[in-house]
């Protein structure tokens, strides 16, 4: 078996920060910088890890330091760590912006450079350890982070399907592939997320599968799960071999995607 999919357990610590800088890969999808010395040491062993952050109200005028505790006070949400350095005490993310809606990514899109937050995590991972012979990875902006960190483990021959439902153009996002690893990028419905994804997914037949052991990750809002697992079973992947999972729920914010 060429690979598979590990637990492994981590100590779970809580990490004062700061915002230092952002940028707007389209108009709603941001990437941030962390930065603290309580982050030297931090590490994440799954692509599909989950931190938890928290989030202080600030404005310009209020970006002291805070207690542990003020932190610990704050709204909080789940996001994947996308890159960091251990050494230099550096954590980047990156936020979905839902209009005027939702904490974390008003707070990525709005807070003052030098604003406070908190980071806890990750409690555990999910490790892939070993070569897939091909890959299928598909999923929202949510689930963006998590297939970059896949992708960037992937061995310049690998082969593979991405499919990401975004809605912006795919070219803003800077997702770089092997070569054999194709790219489809899908406008997604405001009115129905995961919608036109979950009808690409029904449309991938078993001649689409590529042969040998595939890896499989799938996330998206919660409506992608059934068509996702429906797939597995068209390509004959064993569930040891994948992960498919609704990352948010419409209209649910204190949604948690399973770990």
């Amino acid at each position: 078996m060429p690979f598979s999919l590990a637990r492994r357990p981590s100590e779970l610590v809580f990490r004062p920060v700061r915002l230092v800088e952002r940028r707007f890969l389209t108009s709603d999808y941001v990437r941030v910088r962390l930065e603290g010395d309580a982050l030297r040491g931090f590490d994440s062993l799954g692509a599909d890890d989950h931190i938890r952050v928290f989030f202080p109200a600030a404005d310009a005028g209020d970006i002291a330091p805070l207690t542990v505790d003020e932190l610990r006070a704050s709204p909080n949400r789940e996001y994947t760590p996308l890159a960091w350095d251990a050494e230099a005490g550096v954590l980047e993310l990156e936020f979905l912006v839902h209009g005027d809606e939702g904490i974390a990514g008003r707070w990525a899109a709005d807070a003052p450079i030098g604003a406070s937050a908190g980071v806890g995590g990750p409690r555990g991972s999910l490790v892939l350890e070993g070569e897939p012979d091909a890959w299928l990875l598909a999923g929202d902006e949510t689930a963006l982070p998590a297939i970059r960190r896949h992708v960037g483990r992937m061995s310049r021959t690998a082969i593979g399907l991405v499919v990401i439902e975004a809605a912006g153009d795919g070219a803003d996002y800077e997702l770089d592939t092997p070569d054999d690893v194709r790219v489809e990028w899908l406008r997604r419905d405001p009115a129905a997320p995961a919608a036109v994804l979950g009808e690409r997914l029904a449309a991938l037949t078993a001649d689409d599968r590529p042969t040998g052991d595939v890896f499989a990750f799938i996330a998206a809002e919660q409506a992608i799960v059934k068509p996702g697992r429906a797939l597995l079973e068209r390509w004959s992947i064993d569930a040891d071999h994948a992960v498919v999972k609704g990352y948010w729920r419409r209209g649910e914010a204190e949604y948690h995607a399973p770990h």
